[in-house]
This record gives structure tokens, C-alpha cells and sequence, in this order.
């Protein structure tokens, strides 16, 4: 299952910098995964200092 980040999302962009198939791109005030893309690695959330990226 592809990762989702939450609306706790401060926009930081710590984790589509760590993404290694850039699945991550900022949207409407917070980022967003694309799921078909996502690899269900969880580098996303391991970098995130809220916790927003979460296994769906």
C-alpha cells in the first residue's frame, strides 16, 4: 500500500527530498504522494518532523 500524508503536513518538503522515485510533489498547502508511483519504502516518513507521511 502506497504511503499518504496526513493534514498535519507544515509543507516542509523534507520528504520529497528523501523520495527515490519522487513521488512527492507539493500540493494545495501540504505535499502529496502519488500512489501509483510510491514504492511503500517509508523513507517519507522516517525524515517528516510531524509525522504526516503514514502507511494507508
Amino acid at each position: 500500500m502506497a504511503y499518504k500524508i496526513s493534514d498535519d503536513c507544515i509543507a516542509c518538503g523534507a520528504c520529497a527530498d528523501q523520495c527515490p522515485v519522487s513521488a512527492i510533489s507539493e500540493g494545495d498547502g501540504k505535499y502529496v504522494i502519488d500512489a501509483d508511483t510510491c514504492i511503500d519504502c517509508g523513507s517519507c516518513a522516517g525524515v517528516c518532523p510531524v509525522g504526516a507521511p503514514n502507511a494507508d
